[in-house]
């Protein structure tokens, strides 16, 4: 090896040697750094899995105790039950009464209810009353001009003044005869005449009489309708300037505060009603329910039907029963003891599920139930409570309200 080829051998070992101690210096605080950090991240790792360990343990423990509680339950103290309203019944043995259930539905008082007509035909002058307006008895519905009117009242007065000629005339013959001054024969004949005469004028009062009752005579060729009692106008068929005549429907008046609810019986369940039975009168439609009376059982079958009209009388002081209303009547049947029972109020559908809420000393727990007869605001319980419960009545579906609250509250 010549003198030129060992010394570049040397300078590239002393190179190499040079970068190999840089490389050296600058690498090892990256290095230290390096580990450094992965071993912080290390930590910070086992340090979050620990306390995710606490705390999937911590949810786990939540959820168990979650599992604990009672499903359905709501906590409430006593004052809260008393602000909210809530009544408690005791679960008891009750007599109850089966009932069947017919279709109704609300009519007239046909006793009460007048279709009001001209008593002479006219022309409509003026009408004084609107559709759906409550009127007293003799107030001014209508006034009607008729020259019919004029013709009786003409017919009238021509009879009376014919009747006071024919009785004065009688009176100066029968003096005559009496003195034998004049024949009897025209004694006879005036007597004849004013008999007559008090025919016509008798004949001409009973013509205008029979315009009385809902009519009454203004001046001239005039008539006046009046409500013959207090009622509603139900229906109205007048306006002014209309022609009418003695088959025009003028106005439906009927007093709505009394009606009737009427039903079809089956031959077979017309053993089951009588007159003066009392009935259940529903209108799920209104909330609404009221007792009566059966006040007629019809004696005949309809032809289409073939179903006895049954009707029962309601008073109706508010006016909810309306005319038209569909219901529901429920008549009694049959007695039975019921082991359970609880007030109706008492029941609320979680569900699709009839349930009662039942008095803890937490507050109410939802219970289902299985249910048999109602009658009488009671409905009988077959399964699913014991004698001597408290169960929530008055203001319960606050409490299905509530359980609602809380099931939306979870899920969300």
């Amino acid at each position: 090896m010549n003198k030129k080829s060992t010394t570049l051998l040397v300078a590239a070992l002393l190179l190499g040697l040079g970068l190999g101690v840089l490389l050296a210096r600058q690498g090892g605080p990256a290095l230290e750094a390096s580990a450094s950090a992965h071993d912080h991240a290390e930590a910070e790792s086992g340090h979050a899995e620990d306390e995710h360990g606490e705390g999937g343990h911590g949810e786990s423990a939540g959820g168990e105790k979650g599992h604990e509680e009672e499903e359905g339950a709501i906590a409430l103290s006593q004052e809260q039950i008393d602000l909210a309203g809530i009544e408690l019944a005791s679960v008891g043995p009750r007599q109850l009464q089966r009932t069947l259930s017919l279709p109704g539905e609300i009519r007239f008082d046909e006793d009460r209810t007048a279709h009001m007509v001209p008593r002479a035909a006219g022309v409509v002058e003026s009408v004084a009353v609107v559709l759906g307006q409550q009127v007293k008895a003799g107030d001014l519905l209508a006034v009607i001009a008729s020259p019919q009117i004029s013709e009786q009242r003409s017919e009238l007065a021509a009879s009376q003044r014919r009747l006071e000629l024919a009785r004065s005339t009688y009176q100066r013959e029968k003096d005559l005869w009496q003195e034998g001054i004049s024949a009897e024969q025209d004694y006879l004949q005036a007597r004849q005449a004013l008999q007559e005469a008090e025919i016509a004028q008798a004949n001409a009062r009973q013509k205008i009489s029979a315009l009385s009752g809902t009519t009454v005579l203004a001046g001239g060729n005039r008539y006046e309708l009046r409500a013959p009692f207090a009622g509603q106008i139900v229906e109205k068929h007048l306006v002014p300037g209309e022609v009418v005549n003695e088959t025009s429907a003028a106005f439906t008046l009927s007093d709505l505060s009394r009606v009737w609810a009427t039903f079809g019986v089956a031959p077979r369940d017309l053993g089951k009603v009588r007159s003066g039975m009392p009935v259940n009168i529903v209108a799920s439609e209104l909330g609404e329910q009221v007792e009566g009376r059966i006040s007629h059982v019809g004696s005949l079958l309809g032809e289409q039907t073939r179903t006895a009209s049954v009707r029962v009388t309601l008073d109706n002081p508010r006016g909810a029963w309306r005319p038209g209303l569909f219901v529901a009547v429920q008549v009694p049947t049959e007695t039975f003891a019921a082991a359970l029972s609880v007030p109706d109020q008492a029941i609320q559908t979680l569900e699709e599920q009839s349930t009662v809420f039942v008095r803890t000393d937490e507050g109410f727990v939802a219970q289902p139930v299985e249910l048999g007869a109602s009658a009488n605001g009671y409905v009988e319980v077959r399964k699913g409570l014991q004698v001597g419960q408290q169960v929530a009545a008055a203001g319960s579906f606050v409490l299905k309200s509530e359980l609602g609250k809380a099931s939306a509250e979870h899920a969300h």
